[in-house]
């Protein structure tokens, strides 16, 4: 069972590991947190065993069963189960009538958020929350258009910042810094298909790239500091 901190540090619990709840987990982890994190899926359960100790199987999101993982000795609880409406809001009336201090659900839909609210939940909708934050990039950034095609499938025009001029594409290393592909790039008539590592980035440059919309963002949050 998960107990008390017997530090300073503020405790988290988190219920659901699907991408939000991994992610979540994972850099609260980096930042040192006392974690506890529960999913039904042993997989995903056991590969955050990396990140805490105190990952548990559970099969039942029941207030009996939440109780005896110990998750109402956290500070703050997250339910990061949204897509499934009715278990995401059990579970949040479960964590509330436990008494932890702070509960945060996430929601896809207003709807959803309003009832969730209701039971006293702080509501975080990461989907919406990371396009009005691509929206804004988009305002103020170097890319210069976005298409989605899917939702791990976007394709993004950047102008190359100057920080990376002089560099060669595998200095720059945007696969494994962002997860983002260059499918081309593009100066004045110059068009470049087939991109090699040793390409050295110039002035007036422009990237073709492709990857999620996550990671979309993230390049260009880097390509604005």
């Amino acid at each position: 069972m998960f107990g008390k901190s017997k530090t300073e540090k503020q405790s988290y619990g988190i219920v659901g590991l699907g991408r939000f709840g991994t992610a979540l987990a994972k850099e609260l982890a980096k930042a040192g947190a006392d974690l506890l994190v529960l999913d039904h899926d042993e997989e995903k359960v056991r590969e955050l065993r990396e990140f805490t100790d105190n990952a548990i199987v559970v099969k039942n999101l029941d207030k009996k069963s939440l109780e005896e993982t110990g998750i109402q000795n956290c500070d703050v609880a997250v339910v990061c189960i949204g897509e499934h409406m009715e278990s995401s809001i059990l579970t949040t009336l479960n964590l509330a009538d436990l008494g932890i201090p702070k509960v945060i659900s996430k929601a896809t839909s207003i709807e959803h958020g309003e009832i969730l609210r209701r039971l006293g939940a702080e509501v975080v909708y990461p989907e919406r929350d990371m396009a009005v934050r691509l929206a804004k990039r988009l305002e103020v950034s170097r890319m210069l258009d976005f298409i989605q095609l899917s939702e791990k499938v976007n394709i993004t025009k950047f102008l190359v910042p100057e920080k990376f001029v002089g560099q060669t594409v595998a200095q720059v290393n945007l696969r494994a810094r962002f997860g983002m592909n260059i499918i081309a790039i593009v100066n004045g008539p110059e068009v470049i298909e087939t991109v090699h590592p040793d390409y050295v980035f110039r002035a007036e440059d422009t990237m073709i790239v492709s990857g999620s919309q996550e990671n979309v963002l993230r390049l260009s949050e880097y390509m604005g500091n």
